[in-house]
């Protein structure tokens, strides 16, 4: 394939640029995607405002993007099971297999992961907003051709949602409370609900947010931009058993640890600022809580896409606009807008 290839392209911050590319010579064991649709995540804007998310630095041009899906318009020698024509879900994770955390089944935190459109590794691993990008057939999950393309793009985003959840442990019964009403705080509330949580609360300190985390389904929404340190039990509906912090601020993981009932858990999801944060640590004794990590997701790919297949999980009520890729630095200036943007996506035109 000749064609060129128009690429949303990171140079510094605030500086995304299209950029005309050529994608090169399909390598054996490759497939060729064209661009169907992709999800402007929290990490792409913090890539976009910063240059950088959390430790992870740009050091090069990187082309942005990892929820993303598209077409198959050519395979490369040795490909099985995957033909031009195919819709597919792209997982963004390029695992190994073989190191210890993959032959345990943590692939999540591959010793030798590749990750697309982060600057994770240096070279950067290239995103998936261009019209034209390459993947891995273990990368590719086929959809049926009536699911919209944004539908399938919305997979990773659930993926990790539903990884969080399965960190926290058993919830059934459980009073959860989220910390971030972004999209993955939203369908962190989704997975939560399906996995049996009888209480949610949804803490922000934003008015928007709050209100479509109503809509969804949370039984208590509550605005802490007022500055409160405490979450009163009585306004949250009760002890708080398990709260997911998904706002990747200090400000919101102390208000998780102190929230949260004595033996309770705290799930970090949100991607904190690079270097030392200022935490509680004495409430984390004190409290005896469970303090838990979550990092991307494994297997829960592939059942984020069956999820979405089945209409367990309908992602598009989280789509609030959706723009062309060519007009990509503008959609990402929407999606900054918190009072008028939940989740913003990408399309081919």
């Amino acid at each position: 394939m000749n064609d060129m290839a128009i690429a949303a392209t990171l140079f510094a911050p605030e500086d995304l640029r299209l950029v005309t590319r050529e994608p090169g010579t399909l390598a054996p064991g490759m497939v060729r995607l064209r661009f169907g649709a992709g999800g402007i995540c929290g990490s792409d804007l913090h890539y976009f405002r910063h240059a950088r998310t959390g430790d992870y630095v740009v050091t090069e041009p990187l082309i942005l993007g990892h929820e993303v899906s598209g077409e198959i318009v050519a395979v490369g020698t040795d490909v099985d099971g995957l033909s031009p024509g195919d819709r597919v879900s792209v997982n963004p994770s390029r695992w190994c297999g073989t190191c210890v955390r993959c032959r345990e089944g943590r692939q999540n935190l591959c010793e030798n992961i590749y990750f697309m459109g982060s600057a994770s590794k240096t070279p950067h691993m290239q995103g998936g907003f261009s019209s034209l990008f390459d993947a891995t057939p273990d990368q590719c999950v086929k959809v049926p051709s009536s699911l919209p393309f944004s539908s399938a793009a919305l997979a990773e985003p659930l993926a990790v949602a539903l990884h969080a959840v399965a960190r926290a442990g058993a919830i059934r019964g459980a009073h959860v409370a989220l910390f971030g009403a972004g999209p993955i705080g939203l369908l962190t509330m989704l997975a939560a609900r399906r996995a049996g949580a009888d209480h949610i609360t949804m803490v922000d300190i934003a008015a928007a947010p709050l209100a479509f985390a109503r809509s969804l389904g949370a039984d208590a929404a509550i605005d802490v931009s007022a500055g409160t340190a405490e979450l009163d039990d009585a306004a949250a509906g009760g002890p708080i058993d398990v709260a997911f912090e998904i706002s990747g601020t200090s400000a919101g993981l102390a208000s998780a640890i102190r929230a949260v009932r004595r033996g309770g858990t705290v799930v970090l999801i949100g991607n904190l600022p690079g270097g030392d944060i200022p935490v509680p640590a004495n409430a984390v004794m004190a409290k005896e809580l469970d303090l838990r990590g979550t990092f991307r997701f494994g297997t829960e790919f592939q059942t984020a896409v069956d999820l979405i297949v089945a209409g367990e999980i309908d992602v598009q009520k989280l789509i609030t606009a959706q723009r062309p890729l060519r007009e990509a630095p503008d959609a990402f200036r929407l999606a900054l807008d918190r009072s008028q943007s939940v989740k913003v996506v990408l399309t081919a035109d």
